[in-house]
């Protein structure tokens, strides 16, 4: 890994599109991955990569219409259950028959549509279902909105290609088969101090041939300098930054932090920006919540985790997500937190929750920022939330019909 970050200008030029990238993306010849979409900042396409388990290439298929992932298992019945969320959902690394949406069709009996995309924020798969579910063909009676660990901050990123950057700057930028650009603008929340309330932004990009604006330094500079979630993030990673706009934000929630002494800048920027997505994530749900009441829809959350809080919860049995697990349970949401379930699991494996990972995990690969399930943790997973689902569906599953 390269050098400690020195400040926001370094972050945000670290960042700036190149000319070759976007030229990559927008060559027809060459189709890419990733379908742009202004609201949404992009969709995903067909795609067949060498980013699964043991280097596997891995297939991922996409309804021409709908953007969901290809079902398998009882795709001719009728669909009364969409899953919505990031690539824990999508389920990246795997192909199409191994994802955890997959298992659990061919378990009930019934199938399940997969409307997860890699990188989306939970304000992203909400604003993603509102699309969906207002069309005839592809909404359903029962939604899961899956909340993984990075999700809530992505809510509150203007681009998330802005810290996708920096945690992959020692990958291969600015060649034409370097790393592939991705993050794209999308729309976004932000919290108005002065009105006190949750503000929806649109994304910067209205077309696609828009990214070029974002293409060199200088560019990529002048549209985030000013944005408070980038300059808060350049803290967090221990860089200089504009601190104004966070110490309002701080006030605003009634955080207390010093984010102008070096000593706690660090710790303290990581603890409000925690807290920005976390809130930001209490009012999406309760938004869905209030949108699936007024339309007869019924809505479970689950909470799925990367390894590193799975390890710390083992080790320390502690959670960054505390705050919205009470919310969850104060405003009597249904939810399924998988955590402790995962946890206890790996509790009881001898080698350790280390190698207890290793047997979940893919390692990261490709385009991927995080490693995801392999065909074996999704298996794991969908059997952590079964039980759950057949509880709640009404009613329940062919395969546990009374």
């Amino acid at each position: 890994m390269s050098s400690e970050l020195k400040d926001l200008k370094q972050l945000l030029h670290t960042a700036a599109y190149h000319q070759v990238e976007i030229n990559r993306y927008l060559d027809p010849k060459n189709p890419a991955i990733l379908e742009f979409d202004s609201e949404l900042g992009y969709l995903h396409s067909n795609h067949c990569m060498q980013d699964g388990m043991d280097r596997a290439i891995t297939e991922g298929s996409y309804h021409p219409r709908g953007k969901n992932r290809r079902m398998i298992n009882y795709a001719d019945k009728p669909c009364r259950i969409n899953t919505y969320g990031d690539s824990y959902t999508q389920c990246a690394q795997v192909s199409d028959g191994e994802t955890w949406q997959e298992i659990l069709a061919a378990n009930f009996r019934e199938p399940i549509r997969n409307f997860g995309v890699g990188g989306y924020g939970v304000y992203q798969a909400y604003r993603r279902a509102m699309r969906m579910e207002a069309t005839k063909d592809f909404s359903a009676e029962n939604i899961i909105l899956n909340v993984w660990d990075d999700d809530y901050m992505r809510n509150i990123d203007a681009a998330r290609w802005v810290r996708v950057a920096w945690k992959c700057r020692e990958l291969p930028r600015g060649k034409k088969d370097g790393y592939p650009v991705h993050g794209f603008p999308w729309m976004h929340l932000r919290f108005d101090v002065d009105k006190g309330e949750w503000v929806e932004r649109p994304g910067m990009c209205k077309k696609v041939a828009d990214l070029n604006a974002l293409v060199g330094k200088d560019n990529f500079y002048n549209a985030f300098k000013d944005d408070a979630v980038a300059q808060l993030y350049c803290l967090r990673e221990g860089g200089e930054a504009p601190v104004e706009q966070c110490e309002q934000l701080a006030e605003a929630f009634g955080i207390k932090v010093n984010l102008r002494s070096a000593k706690t800048r660090q710790k303290d920027a990581i603890k409000l920006h925690i807290a920005y997505g976390i809130r930001s994530t209490m009012w999406v749900v309760k938004q869905m919540r209030t949108w699936c009441k007024a339309n007869k829809r019924n809505l479970m959350l689950m909470l799925s985790y990367d390894v590193p809080t799975v390890q710390t919860y083992v080790k320390k049995g502690t959670r960054f997500d505390a705050e919205f697990v009470d919310f969850l349970n104060k405003e009597k949401f249904a939810y399924i937190d998988t955590l402790p379930t995962i946890c206890e699991d790996a509790k009881l494996y001898k080698p350790g929750v280390e190698k207890f990972c290793e047997k979940l995990y893919v390692e990261r690969a490709g385009a991927q920022v995080f490693g995801h399930y392999n065909p074996y943790g999704n298996m794991v997973f969908a059997m952590t939330i079964r039980k759950p689902l057949i509880e709640w569906l009404n009613p329940r599953p062919p395969a546990y019909s009374r």
